[in-house]
């Protein structure tokens, strides 16, 4: 029966289903209530009057608003114009959850061309890095010469990042909204010990990390290590997949359950981290219902 939870009584936490969508409206809300949803991440930026109508919407409907899906910034662009954009539209996404009644953004800090700074190849990473500064000293075994500058970019992107997001605390503060800093496909923090260091130096509870399962498969370091090494730090989690080549030099994004990842693994260790909360499946090409039958099996751990 659409809505009924999948049986999870081996575990001790609790996991609510979501969907991405755009602003709330109520033919999205209704379809997305009888395929068995329980929330949803609203992916736009909107104005008092039309979040609190949302919020209506969605509430009315049984349904929660869980996150604002900010997205991209580019708090290390060499643009300064391009920087106090990408501040002023992540207020924005504060604001807009507050009058949604949401519990995060999720926040892309920024993004890193290796078009202009070569990155290795995703099975070749072998990472250093200092637990103070989280500056990276090498990202392959040997001769690190070939990825200077991107070991320069990583550097910046993280010290950047670091500058706007603390500024951005005290916004967070006032309006009850946690800022979730995602480990989205952008070629920075590709190691889980790296990415939790980053979450990590804030040293607070309103900045946390939103976990996608998908994008870090590529690195060829198991969902279920990146969990237990993020641990408690995660407040939100991505569903997508990705399937990996024989060779697991390529691969694709793949419906969830369709890829490399081992969702029972991957379940077991978010209730060994003690993760009480959404899962939100970022995926399209599928019937509402087919995704969150899918969903109901990767909380269910089979």
């Amino acid at each position: 029966m659409a809505g009924t939870p999948a049986p999870a009584a081996s575990f001790k936490t609790t996991i609510h289903r979501a969907k991405i969508i755009g602003a709330p409206d109520e033919k999205t809300i209704r379809e997305l209530k009888e395929a068995g949803f329980d929330g949803v991440e609203v992916s736009a930026i909107l104005t008092e009057e039309a979040a609190k109508k949302a919020r209506e919407i969605v509430e009315t409907a049984g349904l929660k608003v869980h996150s604002v899906l900010r997205g991209w910034a580019e708090f290390n662009s060499d643009d300064p114009g391009k920087v106090a954009a990408s501040y002023e539209v992540t207020e924005k996404a504060l604001q807009t959850a507050h009058w949604l009644g949401a519990e995060t953004i999720l926040l892309v800090p920024c993004r890193l061309d290796t078009k202009l700074n070569p990155a290795p190849q995703p099975w070749e990473f072998d990472i250093e890095f200092d637990e103070k500064t989280g500056h990276v000293s090498r990202v392959v075994k040997g001769d690190n010469a070939p990825f200077a500058r991107y070991i320069d970019a990583q550097n910046k992107a993280t010290d950047t990042s670091k500058e706007q997001v603390k500024k951005l605390i005290p916004m967070a503060e006032k309006l009850n909204v946690i800022i979730g800093l995602e480990n989205v496909w952008n070629n920075l923090w590709v190691r889980p010990d790296l990415y939790r260091n980053f979450v990590a130096s804030f040293d607070h509870p309103f900045v946390r990390a939103y976990y996608d399962v998908g994008n870090h498969v590529k690195y060829l370091v198991p969902v279920h290590d990146w969990i237990h090494t993020l641990g408690s730090l995660i407040k939100k989690i991505h569903i997508k997949d990705y399937a990996l080549a024989e060779d697991n030099h390529s691969g694709k994004f793949v419906h969830p359950r369709d890829g490399s990842i081992d969702w029972p693994k991957m379940r077991q260790a978010l209730d060994d981290v003690g993760y009480n909360g959404w899962i939100t499946v970022e995926d399209g090409g599928l019937p509402l219902v087919e995704f969150r039958e899918r969903l109901d099996k990767i909380i269910a751990g089979v």
